[in-house]
């Protein structure tokens, strides 16, 4: 692996002195900063102090992740959100898939939080019974993995970081950790920017529904018609730069 690989793969942090604006950025299930490098980067030009955490057991082999689980993942967002509270005093948070669950994770346990950005969020439980009928099997049959889900991306020029298997059992506590978010959803009152790719091969559409039922008039709806799941370094990644940027900089105080 090369250097160059081993830095996008890394957690980034991005400080700006005198802007008191901080931008919390999360990527998704199996995947690592590199898909939302990005994104981070166009807070970074703003001015908006920047954490890009690399989640547990990511970024690295399948068989590290394999040793982690939501509680883990929710861990890491909790502490980066910690840390960049204390230098900070306005917060926009924003992910991807996994990523995107735990920031409505993270904003229903921090009302202050300025506001949130929501790419492909994975949201509603009750649509990936394949996947927990799929896991299940495997742990039944003594497996570990699933096939991957890294790279469901429209630009052929661009190329997603992630792993090309999927633990098992840390799919299942993804699962439980959205069924024990969704009764909570209609508890986040903050302001939401949501960006779907109408063509996604991994999240149903139901979890895009499910947050504009939840968070009612909260959400800003963006449909994404050129991308495919990992749209933050797809077609539209620089529409969603722009509109997250534009987002995040009504609803901060600096």
């Amino acid at each position: 692996m090369s250097d160059q690989v081993k830095v996008m793969k890394g957690a980034e942090s991005y400080s700006a002195a005198g802007d008191r604006r901080g931008a919390l950025i999360l990527h998704g299930f199996t995947g690592c900063p590199q898909s939302m490098r990005p994104l981070a980067e166009t807070f970074a030009t703003a001015g908006f102090s920047v954490e890009l955490p690399r989640l547990p057991g990511h970024g690295t082999t399948p068989e590290d992740m394999a040793e982690t689980d939501w509680g883990n993942w929710a861990a890491a967002v909790e502490n980066a959100y910690r840390d960049l509270s204390a230098r900070t005093d306005s917060i926009v948070v924003g992910g991807l898939s996994m990523g995107g669950s735990l920031t409505l994770w993270l904003a229903e346990r921090h009302p202050e939080i300025a506001g949130i950005v929501l790419v492909n969020p994975a949201v509603e439980p009750d649509d990936f019974g394949d996947f927990v009928a799929g896991a299940q099997g495997v742990i039944d049959a003594g497996g570990v993995f699933l096939p991957g889900v890294a790279g469901d991306i429209a630009d052929p020029s661009a190329k997603e970081l992630g792993y090309d298997r999927s633990p098992a059992k840390s799919l299942l506590s993804l699962i439980n950790g959205l069924e024990a978010l969704k009764p909570k959803l209609a508890n986040i009152k903050v302001p939401t920017l949501l960006l779907h790719s109408k063509q996604d091969h991994i999240i149903p559409p139901g979890s895009a529904a499910l947050v504009r039922d939840k968070l009612g008039k909260s959400v800003e709806y963006v449909a994404l018609e050129k991308s495919f799941h990992v749209a933050t370094i797809d077609y539209d990644g620089a529409e969603i730069n722009r509109r997250a940027i534009d987002f995040g900089t009504r609803v901060s105080r600096r």
